[in-house]
C-alpha cells in the first residue's frame, strides 16, 4: 500500500531538490557570463590604459628598446592565487617583444589582431585583448588566465551550493513535519472511526477541517445515512416478516389441533381445508420474501436484453395456477423494450397475483409504446385502492382497508423495486367505475 504521507514527502523533497539544482545551474551560467563580461571590460580598460601611457610618453620606448621587461604598475591582489591573473605584453608591429609585465609569459599572448581572442601559452589558456598603435608602431596585449576566471566562477557557485546542500536536510525535516501536521486530520478521523462500535453510525463532524478533507467527510456521512436507512429497513422487514409468518403459523397450529381433537368428520375436513389455505398463504409469503431479497441483492449484475415484454407476461400467466386462465393479453410492442428477465418476471407475477386475488373478473394486460418507453398495463375489476392510500400502496407490508385475507402487503412493493432497478416506473391509478390499473413503464430500445 502506498502512503500518501510518503508520496507527499517524496514529491516535495524531490521538487525542492530539482528547484535547487536548476537554481544552481542558472546561477552558474549567469555568474559565468557576468564574470566574463566584467573581466573582458577590465582587459579592455587595462589595454587602453597602457596604450594611453605609451601615447603620452609616460613610458619611453626608446629607453626600453634593449630591455627585457617593461615596468608596468603591478596589481596588488590579496589572494596569492590571483597574482598572475592579469598579464601585459608590448610587441612592435615587426614582431619584436618590446616589454612585458612582471609575471607575463615570455611567449606571445596571441597571434590574432586587435580585439578579443583566446590562445594557449605554455599549456595555459588565456583570454587576450589587443590594441594596435600605428603611431608608435606597437601592439599592446593584456590577458587573463582562464584558469583563474573559472576558479572565480567555481568559488561563487560553491558559495551557493554548499549552504544549499547543508540546508536541504533541514528543509526535508521541515517538510516532513509540515506533511505530518497536514495529514493529522486524517489520522484523527481514522482514530475516531476505529474506536467506534459497529452500531455507531453518527455523522462525523466537519468543522475546522481542511477543505480537501471535507468532501470525504460528507461522503462518509452520506454513506452512514444510507447504511442506517438500510439497517432500519432490515429491522422493519424482519419485524414485519416475523409478524406475518407468526399469524398463519399460529392459525395452522390451531386448525391442526382442531382436526386432531374433533370427532366430527365435517369439522375435521373444514379444519384441514383451513390448514391447506394457510399453507398456501405462508408459501406465497415465503416466496415473496425470497423475491424481495432477490430484487434487493446489491451484488447482482443486471442482464438487460432487448425483447418484447409481453413474452414475459405470457410465460408468467402460463405458470400461474388455474387463475392464470383469467388473464387476457392484448397488443404487442414488438421487442421495443430493454429489461432484465428475472426482475420483469418478478414484477409481472406479483402484479398479476395481486390483480387476480382482488378481482373475480378477467384481468386485462395490454402493451403500448410511449415516448422513450414501453408500457405494460395490468387492469382488474377489484375494489381498487382508496385515493388517500395510493401513495403508500407500494410500501412493504402495507395492506390498507381493502386488504385480502391471503395478502401480505409485499406484491406491489416487489413490483416497484424490480421495475425501479431496471430504470423504469410503476404507476397505480383507480379505474372507473371500479378496479385498479398498474402501469409498468420500461425503458425503450435506443
Amino acid at each position: 500500500m502506498t502512503s500518501i504521507r510518503s508520496r507527499l514527502l517524496t514529491i516535495l523533497i524531490a521538487s525542492t531538490g530539482v528547484v535547487w539544482l536548476f537554481a544552481v545551474g542558472w546561477i552558474y551560467l549567469s555568474t559565468q557570463a557576468e564574470v566574463e563580461h566584467v573581466l573582458d571590460a577590465r582587459l579592455t580598460e587595462a589595454a587602453r590604459m597602457v596604450n594611453s601611457l605609451l601615447a603620452e610618453r609616460r613610458i619611453e620606448l626608446a629607453a626600453l628598446a634593449d630591455d627585457d621587461e617593461l615596468p608596468v604598475t603591478e596589481f596588488q591582489i590579496k589572494d596569492p592565487s590571483y597574482e598572475r591573473q592579469l598579464s601585459c605584453q608590448i610587441w612592435s608591429l615587426d614582431g619584436r617583444l618590446v616589454g612585458r609585465s612582471e609575471h607575463a609569459p615570455g611567449d606571445r599572448l596571441t597571434k590574432a589582431g586587435s580585439g578579443f581572442s583566446e590562445s594557449v601559452v605554455d599549456g595555459e589558456t588565456w583570454r587576450v585583448y589587443a590594441i594596435d598603435n600605428p603611431t608608435l608602431g606597437v601592439r599592446v596585449m593584456v590577458g587573463d588566465s582562464m584558469r583563474v576566471r573559472d576558479r572565480l566562477v567555481d568559488d561563487v557557485v560553491k558559495g551557493l551550493a554548499i549552504p544549499a546542500a547543508l540546508i536541504l536536510p533541514f528543509m526535508a525535516a521541515v517538510i516532513w513535519v509540515s506533511v505530518r501536521r497536514g495529514m493529522s486530520p486524517l489520522d484523527r478521523m481514522a482514530e475516531s472511526l476505529s474506536s467506534r462500535p459497529a452500531t455507531d453510525l453518527r455523522p462525523l463532524p466537519d468543522d475546522r477541517l481542511p477543505d480537501e478533507i471535507v468532501p470525504a467527510i460528507h461522503a462518509l456521512n452520506g454513506l452512514f445515512r444510507r447504511v442506517e436507512n438500510v439497517r432500519e429497513r432490515e429491522k422493519s422487514f424482519t419485524a414485519f416478516a416475523a409478524h406475518e409468518l407468526k399469524t398463519p403459523l399460529a392459525g395452522l397450529k390451531t386448525q391442526a389441533q382442531v382436526a386432531l381433537a374433533s370427532k366430527d368428520g365435517e369439522l375435521r375436513e373444514n379444519a384441514l381445508r383451513q390448514i391447506a389455505a394457510g399453507v398456501d398463504r405462508t408459501s406465497r409469503l415465503v416466496r415473496q420474501l425470497l423475491d424481495l431479497a432477490a430484487v434487493e441483492a446489491t451484488d447482482r449484475t443486471l442482464e438487460m436484453q432487448a425483447a418484447s415484454p409481453l413474452e414475459i407476461v405470457r410465460q408468467v400467466a402460463s405458470d400461474l395456477p388455474s387463475r392464470g386462465q383469467r388473464v387476457r393479453i392484448e397488443g404487442d410492442v414488438d421487442g421495443a423494450a430493454r429489461f432484465d428477465p428475472m426482475l420483469l418476471t418478478l414484477a409481472v407475477r406479483n402484479l398479476l397475483e395481486n390483480a387476480l386475488t382482488h378481482s373475480d373478473a378477467p384481468v386485462l394486460v395490454s402493451a403500448r409504446k410511449a415516448v422513450g418507453a414501453a408500457e405494460i398495463v395490468i387492469e382488474d375489476e377489484g375494489p381498487g385502492i382508496p385515493d388517500d392510500e395510493l401513495p403508500r400502496a407500494t410500501d412493504r407490508f402495507f395492506r390498507g382497508r381493502a386488504k385480502s385475507a391471503s395478502g401480505s402487503g409485499l406484491g406491489l412493493a416487489i413490483a416497484k423495486e424490480a421495475v425501479t432497478r431496471m430504470g423504469g416506473t410503476l404507476t397505480l391509478t383507480n379505474r372507473e367505475p371500479r378496479g385498479l390499473a398498474a402501469t409498468l413503464s420500461i425503458p425503450a430500445v435506443e
